[in-house]
This record gives structure tokens, C-alpha cells and sequence, in this order.
């Protein structure tokens, strides 16, 4: 099991014996300061941007961004209280609320562009290697940095699209940055990277044979932000407010690429020559509840969830159908 699962599973224990904690903000001059939990990678660039101009300022959020190592600590710390809201990938959300934890959707984070040979996520194999397509990774290593997530099963999907058969990979967790030397040096047969990681491996060689994010779902939802039932029943107004301003945050990155690739040097180690290069996610504010129905279907068809997905417990109201 993946540390994110055993997390996860400690965590629900300790939630259903102590209840939810009371999230990280406080008020002084009508003003709101909270904390949100974020990880050090192009996805969250709209948080940083929306802070940049004002969007959160404007509505009374004095906003600390608070960095994680990865997605694995977001819902831990929302639901101790940490973080009043966090970003976190949709498959660790479902195992979550799978597993009883009260987290909420508030808003939409990040998206697939849906273009083949265009995306910010994709399977990369050494040069010389023999992987043509992604049906040819059944039996291979695949290195994904946190086992039992999104990373490997949309690279399942890719694979059961291609015509292969996903249950004879094998894969290893393996952190991001490490990925493209561990390809280069074949110490693994593939890797999932995301940017700036795809632009690095294909700079040394690297050959992609899948764009899983593509082959799962049109314009998949990669990512949202999130917070606690607490939260959502108990400052609603606040809430509200948050959710006003990643919206304007996500639209204003999505129309100003020149402007993104800027902050990205500003909160991540990209050098502004790669920030210059590389595929940027899409930021659409609405969240494509299709894309996450599949989600949901293949979460629960690989065993990361133990029954259907709720959506409508998970999801903001407007997507509801």
C-alpha cells in the first residue's frame, strides 16, 4: 500500500474517534487569514497569480500559501485543521471520502489540456528502448510518484486503450524529479512525469508513448480544491469568497500564459529558460464532472475505493446533476 492510503487510514481512525479539528484562520479588521495547503509544482500557479493581483485581498482573504513536499499531506491537513483549504489531486479525494473522511470540493484546480503530444503529463521510456506504445508496458516497471493514485491508473486506462493488459505492470514510487535520470539510466522501463519533468526527459532523450491523461478522459480534471464538511456548514460566507477568487484565479492564468510562466520561478525551482518551454496545464474554473465520473469508475474498477463514488456528496453544488 502506498504511504498516501496508510495516511489516509490512520487518519480516518483518528477523525472517527476525535471528530474533525477546527481549520487554521483567524479574523482581525473584518479581514480573514487562512492558510492553504499547496504543493511546489506548476498545477497550483492560479493561487499564486489570484495573490499576486489582489483577487483574495479584495474579498477580505489574507492568504498564506504553505507548501507540501506532496499531495499526500493535503487532506491530512484539512482534515486535522492545518489548512482551511487545499490542493489535491480528484483520486486521492475519492479514496478519502471512500474511506469517511469529511472533505469537500470547492473548487476546480487544474485540467488536461486533452491534446496528444500537447499535454502536461505523460509515460516517457529511455530512447533506445523497445516500448513502442503504451499497450507495450504490460509486464514492464512503470516508476509513479505515489502508488494507488491518478498516476497509475490513468496509465492503466492508457494501456487497456492501447489494447494491452494493465494488471502485469509492475509499479515503483518514485519522486518526480528522480524520474528522468531513472529513465535515462534505465533503472525503470517507464515513468509518469508531469512538467517540467515530460520537457527534461525529452530534452535527454526521452520517447513518450503515452499521454494517459488524454487517453482517459476529454479534457480530464486533474486536480481541485478542497476543504472540510466543517468548514463548508460553519463559514459558509468565507467559503463563498474563496471559491469567488481561485475562480478569477484560474481564468486570469488560463488568458495570461506569459504572466504564469513568470510566477513559476518565483515559488518552484524551474529556471525561467524552462518555465519559458514547457506544456502548461488548462485552468478552466468549471470542474468537468465527466472526467471525474471516470475517475470514479476507475478508482473503484482498481480497488482504490471499496464502493460506488457519491459524487454529489464530494462535488460543489453546481455540478451536480
Amino acid at each position: 500500500m502506498g504511504r498516501f492510503l496508510a495516511v489516509l487510514s490512520l487518519l480516518a481512525l483518528l477523525v472517527g474517534v476525535a471528530g474533525c479539528g477546527s481549520s487554521d484562520s483567524s479574523k482581525s479588521g473584518g479581514r480573514d487569514h487562512i492558510t492553504v495547503g499547496v504543493i511546489p509544482i506548476v498545477d497550483v500557479a492560479p493561487i499564486y497569480l489570484g495573490k499576486q493581483k489582489g483577487f483574495f485581498a479584495k474579498r477580505g482573504i489574507d492568504l498564506k500559501l504553505q507548501q507540501e513536499s506532496g499531495g499526500a499531506a493535503a487532506v491530512p491537513g484539512v482534515v486535522s485543521g492545518e489548512f482551511k483549504f487545499a490542493f489535491g489531486n480528484v483520486t486521492s479525494l475519492l479514496v478519502a471520502k471512500d474511506k469517511g473522511l469529511p472533505v469537500k470540493v470547492v473548487a476546480n484546480g487544474n485540467a488536461s489540456t486533452g491534446k496528444a503530444g500537447a499535454d502536461f503529463g505523460a509515460v516517457v521510456v529511455p530512447k533506445d528502448s523497445p516500448i513502442k506504445d503504451a499497450a507495450d508496458l504490460s509486464g514492464k516497471t512503470v516508476a509513479v510518484n505515489n502508488l494507488k493514485n491518478i498516476g497509475d491508473t490513468t496509465v492503466r486506462q492508457a494501456v487497456r486503450k492501447a489494447g494491452g493488459d494493465p494488471n502485469w505492470i509492475k509499479f515503483i514510487e518514485l519522486a518526480f524529479p528522480d524520474m528522468p535520470a531513472a529513465v535515462a539510466d534505465h533503472k525503470v522501463d517507464a515513468a509518469w512525469v508531469v512538467e517540467p519533468f515530460v520537457s527534461q526527459a525529452r530534452s535527454q532523450g526521452a520517447r513518450v508513448v503515452a499521454w494517459n491523461f488524454v487517453d482517459t478522459a476529454p479534457k480530464l480534471t486533474i486536480a481541485t480544491y478542497f476543504t472540510s464538511e466543517d468548514v463548508i456548514q460553519n463559514d459558509s460566507d468565507l467559503v463563498k469568497r474563496f471559491t469567488a477568487a481561485i475562480d478569477q484565479s484560474l481564468a486570469y492564468a488560463d488568458s495570461h500564459p506569459a504572466e504564469v510562466r513568470k510566477i513559476l520561478t518565483t515559488y518552484t525551482k524551474i529556471p525561467p529558460d524552462v518555465a519559458q518551454k514547457i506544456t502548461l496545464p488548462d485552468w478552466p474554473p468549471q470542474i468537468n464532472r465527466p472526467s471525474v465520473e471516470t475517475l470514479a469508475k476507475l478508482a473503484l474498477q482498481d480497488k482504490l475505493i471499496s464502493k460506488p463514488a457519491n459524487l454529489n456528496e464530494l462535488l460543489p453544488s453546481s455540478t451536480q446533476t
